[in-house]
């Protein structure tokens, strides 16, 4: 984990299904998150959380009405921005909870590098072809950080998708090349992985660990902090 100003830096990847899963915000989720973090945070202030947040359902119903209004018409690009704007509009929401200890302003452009020491740090997505995975690798690249945690709705890597498979096989390590056979090199906006092709290459070329679990169970996230036994996957 990265060490400047005393600070003990840990990046987290929240992924958008757990803010808005299809029945509208999970408020349930925000306010563990928010017990988590402020509990994490009393056993060792030095720690740094940065929480970049995913855009969940809000980000796919504006792509799905676009789609149904104009067709095939709705490019690429346009898809990625409703996206964006769904991941800044989660953003915002998680900024707002941790107010008094938050940075004041959302990360949202990563060739800028600020000086941040407040103890939690909001950051959303940034530009067209890029998922908010890939902006938590670029937090890494900015910052000195050498881990991603990753939260989502899935407690592992799975080698095909656990919903429709029944025999589906848990991984608890994973190479990135192995990663990378299962999700592929193409990025698509709304794309749903365990971690995104584009994310996975540039993790890959920075030596970036990632961490996999689900974001339903905070004790086996603290487990993994405090080095005890966790459930997962590590990719590295």
């Amino acid at each position: 984990m990265g060490n400047s100003q005393g600070r003990k830096r840990i990046i987290i990847s929240v992924g958008g299904s757990l803010i808005v899963p299809n029945g509208g915000i999970a408020t349930d989720f925000l306010k563990k998150l928010n017990t988590f973090i402020r509990d994490e945070l009393a056993k060792d202030p030095k720690r740094q959380f940065f929480l970049i947040t995913g855009g969940g359902a809000t980000a796919r119903h504006y792509i799905d009405a676009g789609r149904d209004v104009v067709g095939h018409e709705l490019t690429a690009e346009d898809m990625d921005w409703l996206g964006i704007h769904g991941t800044n509009l989660n953003a915002h929401l998680v900024r707002t909870i941790f107010r008094d200890i938050a940075h004041p302003k959302v990360i949202r452009h990563y060739d800028i590098i600020r000086k941040v020491y407040e103890p939690v740090v909001v950051a959303s997505g940034w530009k067209p072809g890029w998922s908010t995975d890939y902006c938590a690798v670029l937090l890494c690249e900015d910052y000195g950080v050498r881990t991603v945690i990753n939260i989502s709705n899935i407690e592992q890597v799975y080698d095909k998708n656990p919903r429709e498979f029944p025999d589906a096989k848990p991984f608890t390590k994973l190479t990135w090349d192995q990663l990378r056979k299962i999700v592929g090199d193409t990025w698509k906006p709304g794309l749903n992985a365990p971690f995104d092709p584009v994310a996975a290459k540039k993790a890959q070329e920075l030596d970036v660990k990632v961490v996999v679990m689900s974001g339903a169970d905070f004790g086996n996230v603290s487990n993994y902090l405090e080095g005890r036994k966790f459930t997962g996957t590590v990719i590295e």
